[in-house]
């Protein structure tokens, strides 16, 4: 397994559904039924580190991009599992062959535990914050996993915000839909 600590400050991106965008470091998305590196019950945020490759990774293969906020986190230093280049021969146990294994098929359906929680436990246990990885949806694309991104100190997971754009709360939200209110 490859360590490598992430610089100060490195930039990834993230486009998230408005509605959760009150709270762009949270992980309980995949927590709730799990991801590719992660279990259920796991919190984890999903980054990119280009900005095409995180569009892409929220289109999920759709014909048509929807609505989406487009967030930049400052990231690190924190140590990682660096499998960007994907599995080479020799260089990776042969379970991280299995990182790409539709693990939605094997969980969901099959009820199988996909080899890839198994390489997010190997991660937690050597002490990584997270996975660096190739995207399965963008060629050439690269993304990272954080385990526990909540529970993240600021200083090592901070969101580019500097006008304070994003909403603090989700009170924008519910008081739209309680009234019935179109949007401006």
């Amino acid at each position: 397994m490859i360590l490598r600590e992430l610089d100060d400050g490195d930039a990834l991106y993230r486009v998230i559904v408005p509605r959760w965008s009150h709270s762009p470091t949270s992980g309980a998305g995949a927590a709730r039924k799990g991801g590719r590196f992660n279990r259920s019950g796991l919190e984890a945020l999903y980054l990119s580190r280009e900005v095409e490759t995180a569009v892409e990774e929220y289109r999920q293969h759709e014909l048509l991009l929807p609505p989406g906020t487009l967030v930049t986190f400052l990231v690190g230093p924190l140590t990682v599992v660096d499998f960007a280049r994907g599995y080479e021969n020799g260089r990776w146990d042969p379970i991280w062959a299995e990182h790409a294994c539709n693990w939605r098929h094997l969980a969901f359906e099959e009820h199988i535990e996909p080899s890839s929680w198994v390489l997010g436990d190997l991660a937690l246990d050597a002490g990584a914050a997270g996975i660096l990885f190739p995207s399965a949806v963008r060629a050439g694309g690269t993304n990272l996993v954080l385990f526990n991104s909540s529970q993240l100190p600021a200083r090592l997971l901070r969101v580019h915000d500097p006008d304070r754009q994003l909403p603090q709360d989700g009170s924008a939200w519910s008081s739209a839909s309680d009234a019935g209110a179109a949007p401006e």
